[in-house]
């Protein structure tokens, strides 16, 4: 994957992690009904996305973060 093409990506899991962690934080409005997104959830899972990314950036810049020599 290209450098360009993983840094969109990283900003993108980025931005959705940090609005679904804002919207998971807002207090519930009862009136409204119920939340039909899970926002922690999506949150949780946009972070484990960032982190693979930001392992895949150091990995192209030439840091060996698996095992490597099996």
């Amino acid at each position: 994957m290209e450098l360009s093409l993983t840094l969109a990506l990283g900003a993108a899991l980025l931005a959705v992690t940090i609005f679904a962690g804002w919207k998971g934080a807002q207090p519930p409005d009862f009136r409204r009904g119920p939340r039909l997104l899970p926002y922690r959830f999506i949150m949780l899972m946009g972070a484990a996305g960032l982190i693979v990314v930001l392992v895949h950036l150091v990995n192209m810049m030439g840091v060996e973060t698996g095992r490597g020599g099996y």
